[in-house]
């Protein structure tokens, strides 16, 4: 959650059973970080970090979540770029764990540039893009996609992603009309990949996480019932 999930939401959150916490998405090349000042324009939440202060900020960021005595999680960090490289650099990054693609901001500023939800738009494209960032990176690879875009085939996608040898593919199995996720989504992609598959949308409650893993979900994402800050359920649970 662009503009919301820094070092201090996450941290809030440790206590509720997470084994990851991702910080951003943030910006991570000019060009992105200046359609990120123009989101921030209209209105919507978005991180603004100088291109030059990003490494020390996000460096900073995860050593918060990490100094927690109690916790021994990953750290992960959600980034927009239009190319890898940065992405990469951020990888190098001591206590960033994950690095996670963005392939789902929907945000026009972003998609605009070829980023986000519009890299789904070419599976060749992800696929090198993703395969890069692996090769090169100092931490394990995630790639976050959005299901039911027009004319995207997720299990394509996922191929892609799992050709570029990721470690995760995290999945908005997000269902236009429903309040519930594409649950079909996501046990399709589990059956057609031996990626570890994060399942993510509409999780309020223990009932919501389990049925995401009962789909076929290896782990789950949680973003806007943690909004707040707190959670009235413990993962620890499941």
């Amino acid at each position: 959650m662009a503009g919301i999930t820094d070092g201090d939401f996450c941290r809030g959150l440790l206590n509720y059973g997470f084994d990851m916490v991702t910080l951003g998405g943030y910006n991570a090349d000019k060009t992105t970080i200046n359609a990120g000042r123009e989101i921030l324009a209209r209105g919507r939440p978005e991180f603004d970090i100088e291109e030059e202060e990003l490494v020390n900020y996000l460096e900073d960021q995860a050593l918060l979540i990490k100094d927690h005595d109690s916790w021994d999680g990953l750290v992960s960090v959600n980034l927009r770029s239009i190319t890898p490289e940065p992405i990469v650099e951020i990888s190098k990054i001591k206590s960033v764990d994950v690095v996670e693609i963005n392939a789902h901001c929907r945000q026009k500023e972003i998609t605009d540039l070829g980023c986000g939800q519009a890299l789904l738009q070419d599976h060749s494209y992800l696929e090198n893009f993703t395969k890069e960032v692996v090769q090169k990176a100092k931490s394990q690879v995630s790639v976050k996609i959005r299901a039911n875009v027009a004319g995207v085939d997720e299990l394509t996608i996922v191929k892609a992603i799992e050709h570029a040898a990721a470690d995760y593919v995290h999945v908005d199995a997000m269902k236009p009309g429903f309040n519930h996720a594409d649950y079909d989504i996501i046990k399709s992609i589990s059956q057609e990949t031996s990626l570890f598959l994060i399942g993510n949308n509409s999780i309020r409650n223990l009932e919501s996480a389990r049925e995401m893993l009962a789909a076929g979900a290896d782990g789950i994402s949680i973003a806007r019932a943690a909004m707040s800050g707190r959670l009235s359920f413990d993962l620890s649970q499941i």
